[in-house]
């Protein structure tokens, strides 16, 4: 499909232009805040030739595009006039949905800045290692100092893209960069350093503190410029508005950025910082495990830039980062060995070809493809994935592997681990890369099944007609039974949490689909975990974000670890006031360890009572 036309199609099904606030994207998503999102179709555009994916997560509709998203993303600009800037016109968001959409609009339009200066910055230290220039010919001290640009007035660059996400001034934003980085205040920082001498401006404290590469100053200066600039508009007279704006909004936010905001940021980093080189010391594996075990999910569910700003923030502190880089690496390069499994095992034509495409550009580093095409519609390629993630994640935490520039994690940045005048990180960074990917192929080939096959229907009608090791999940609502994929939410509807169905209730009553034990309750009651004597672990989750709600319109009938009868009282919910809410009353009903059972047989597209079969698990 051309790529005008499949601007036509999402911006009609993002609910038209109007209907949209504020676009970004980043290297594979079109980032959408939308004024109403129940609008947006997002079956149609998941069915969409040139779309792999939909993902409505952390404040944004995102549609996942691949490498194609520039090409996309300019068609869209040159139909519409949908602004770059915040999204205070749309619907109101939870804090942590605004600190995700918040710290994503920052970051993503300065990657390519960051990547380029990193991948300058790898190629210098591999000259050096390998003794092709000095370190004091022109040759280096050009290409260094190209390549220390993006880092150095790292605060411009952020201050140009947060005055886009805060609705500011980017000139007087970007020039509130150029204060902190200016060289006569840091020869000001330098001497007070040296001499213990204190700066003040009229008595008040100035932070003697060197903000180059610095990330938190900037953006906490800037959300500030958004509230003072129109207090300064709303107190400006209309004749001399237009020099006394600016002249009052820099005044107020440049004394109290270089006195409050700037000394509070550059603390804030340092206790990142701080705690990174902790965790270094006690358990140097852990956080990388964790990274590479659980980015697919972070990706899925669209929050992983909230990593990259912790991985940015290292570097510029420490001059590294040894927890996030490091842990996205093994984890890119696990999801596209686990595709590359399906490639080579898979008998189906379309299936290799996506695969193996997919799953080398995962290896490379760009990772949607291959998660949204091949690892989550099948389920155990992202298995395997998280596994091989999480091992070469501890490879890499436990051999110290340093990353010191950057770029997108994968074959292509190996070099940014190149530092320190030494090869080390490189092969350790090398050493990760093939543990991640060799685990993740073995497993995904391992685990690997294609399940069309007319053998495997038989198989199972037959067990399930002679009732042999066949268990029974009855309706614990009343209401209509429909398909996980109806579910507005990533991680229920391409079943990451497991396989099962979905209800939209007609009444707000949940009763026991089984005889078993409550395993799990919540403070905000508006979801539940079952585990039948079968050993069934079902989870029911009464709406979508109700968590949001936090407990109004719910209420337990029964305790955790209290047994349960077939038919019991568990809970009720008013259904009304979750749609009142703003929030869809569809209620997952999950098989959370799918993967100990052979198969799971669901009932759908029909209205069912609480005592209707609506799953048959088979052993």
């Amino acid at each position: 499909m051309k790529y005008n036309e499949l601007a036509d199609i999402i911006i009609e099904n993002v609910g038209g232009e109007k209907n949209v606030t504020n676009l970004t994207h980043c290297a594979t998503r079109l980032r959408f805040n939308l004024k109403d999102e129940a609008k947006a179709n997002a079956e149609t555009l998941k069915e969409t030739p040139g779309v792999l994916g939909v993902v409505s997560k952390g404040g944004q509709f995102q549609v996942i595009i691949g490498s194609d998203v520039a090409n996309v993303h300019r068609e869209i600009s040159k139909k519409t006039n949908i602004s770059n800037g915040s999204n205070e016109a749309g619907e109101k968001q939870g804090v942590l949905a605004t600190v995700i959409d918040t710290i994503t609009g920052i970051f993503t339009p300065i990657l390519p800045a960051i990547t380029a200066s990193g991948m300058i910055k790898a190629l210098l230290s591999l000259a050096i290692v390998f003794k092709w220039i000095s370190n004091d010919s022109q040759v280096y001290i050009i290409l260094n100092f190209m390549a220390d640009a993006a880092f150095y007035f790292l605060p411009v660059l952020l201050a140009a893209s947060a005055s886009k996400k805060f609705n500011t001034n980017m000139y007087l934003a970007m020039m509130m960069g150029g204060i902190l980085l200016h060289p006569n205040f840091i020869g000001m920082v330098n001497m007070a350093k040296e001499t213990g001498e204190a700066i003040s401006f009229f008595g008040l404290p100035i932070g003697a503190v060197t903000y180059a590469s610095s990330v938190i100053p900037i953006i906490l200066s800037i959300w500030f410029m958004s509230y003072v600039e129109p207090f300064a508009d709303r107190i400006s007279p209309n004749v001399i508005k237009f020099f006394s704006k600016p002249l009052i909004t820099m005044l107020i936010v440049g004394l109290v950025s270089l006195s409050i905001l700037g000394p509070i940021g550059f603390a804030i980093s340092d206790v990142i910082s701080n705690t990174i080189k902790s965790l270094e010391t006690v358990s140097p594996w852990l956080v990388p495990l964790l990274v590479g075990a659980l980015n697919p999910l972070l990706i899925a569910s669209g929050t992983h830039y909230g990593l990259v700003s912790i991985g940015i923030n290292n570097r510029m502190t420490m001059g590294y980062d040894t927890v996030i880089y490091p842990g996205m690496l093994a984890s890119n390069v696990a999801q596209g060995g686990a595709s590359l499994a399906v490639a080579l095992k898979s008998k189906d034509s379309d299936t290799k070809q996506l695969a193996s495409s997919a799953g080398l550009t995962a290896i490379f580093g760009i990772t949607e493809p291959a998660l949204y095409g091949v690892n989550l519609k099948h389920k155990t390629p992202l298995y395997a994935a998280m596994i091989g993630g999480g091992l070469g994640g501890v490879f890499l935490g436990i051999m110290g592997t340093k990353n010191f520039t950057g770029g997108s994690p994968g074959l292509l940045t190996l070099p940014s681990y190149i530092g320190d005048n030494t090869l080390y990180h490189l092969y350790a960074a090398i050493g990760g890369f093939i543990v991640s990917l060799v685990v993740s192929f073995v497993i995904s080939f391992v685990l690997y099944k294609e399940k069309d096959s007319n053998e495997n229907i038989v198989e199972v009608e037959a067990v399930v007609s002679s009732n042999a090791l066949a268990q029974s999940i009855v309706a614990p609502i009343a209401g209509t039974a429909v398909s996980l994929k109806e579910v507005p939410d990533t991680m229920f509807a391409d079943s990451i949490l497991g396989e099962g169905i979905a209800i939209k209730p007609s009444e707000g009553v949940v009763r026991a689909p089984f005889d078993g034990v409550v395993s799990a309750t919540f403070d905000t009651k508006h979801a539940l975990g079952l585990t039948s004597t079968e050993g069934i672990e079902l989870l029911i989750h009464v709406g979508i974000d109700t968590v949001k709600m936090e407990g109004k319109g719910f209420e337990y009938k029964i305790e955790k670890d209290q047994s349960i009868k077939k038919g019991d009282v568990l809970m009720t919910f008013d259904i009304e006031a979750i749609e009142n809410a703003g929030f869809s009353s569809i209620t997952p009903v999950v098989i959370t360890n799918t993967m100990s059972y052979g198969d799971i047989l669901i009932s759908t597209d029909k209205a069912v009572t609480n005592n209707e079969e609506i799953i048959k698990v088979v052993q």
